[in-house]
């Protein structure tokens, strides 16, 4: 006579609340941080995402963070990239939640279509074994900058390299800087952000318009300002030298 044995009830969330979603290590170096906020910061002050095919009239959501650990299993350590992009999920609502501090894939039901990873060293690992977790986890993008040149025999000279996935396996590397999947494309541009003028990796749109942070648009509706009010006073001057006083 044979029994069947109660199935152990899963419960999902106390293990989500046991997984380590933080280490508290302060590893990155300045420019790391400043490259990642940049990243970060102009997509949710600049980019509109294109329109889903399926839903053309509605805005699209997207969630862009730095630093934070994307799981696909509970099975598996997470891995947190310096900045990642997922389209059509958003942030958790409640950021204090223990069970909500993480990217879940089975949460969210897919990867996220781009991460990026700034090289700072050679542990880091990024075209080793990073490569291959990122290919697993089925990201459609993945993206090495390395700013100190500290992978410069395995990127061939170059500092910056995308990948895409192909078959949903593995990825080879793209001969430009295009996400088509995204709407995106990514540029090298020398500048001043915040403080500091450098070489930094930058978003470009689907025109390749530059997406601008919160201070570069200020800046450019300071300029056109000031230049519609220099426009108006030229005019106001030869009004005044036909002999006509403007209002």
């Amino acid at each position: 006579m044979s029994s069947i044995m109660p199935e152990t009830p899963f419960d999902l969330s106390e293990i989500v609340r046991n997984l380590v979603t933080e280490d508290d290590e302060p590893v990155d170096n300045i420019l790391s941080e400043k490259q990642q906020r940049l990243l970060v910061e102009s997509l949710y002050e600049s980019w509109t995402p294109p329109p889903d095919e399926d839903a053309p009239e509605k805005p699209r959501l997207f969630w862009a963070s730095a630093n934070v650990g994307i799981f696909r299993s509970v099975h598996l350590p997470g891995i947190a990239p310096d900045v990642f992009l997922s389209l059509d999920v958003t942030a958790p609502a409640d950021l204090r939640a223990t069970d909500q501090r993480s990217y879940f894939m089975w949460e969210h039901g897919k990867a996220p279509e781009v991460v990026i990873e700034i090289v700072s060293d050679r542990r880091g690992n990024e075209l080793g074994s990073k490569l291959k977790d990122y290919a697993r986890m089925g990201v459609t993008y993945y993206v090495v900058f390395d700013p100190f040149h500290a992978l410069r025999e395995e990127m061939d000279g170059e500092i910056l390299i995308v990948h895409e996935l192909i078959f949903g396996k593995r990825y080879r590397r793209r001969e430009d800087y295009h996400l088509p999947e995204v709407g995106l494309s990514l540029t090298l541009w020398e500048g001043r952000f915040e403080d500091s003028d450098n070489l930094w990796l930058r978003w470009r749109n689907e025109q390749g318009d530059l997406i601008l942070t919160g201070r570069e648009r200020a800046t450019q509706a300071e300029d056109r300002a000031a230049q519609a009010e220099d426009r108006a006073d030229r005019l106001a001057a030869k009004l005044r030298e036909l002999g006509i006083e403007p209002e």
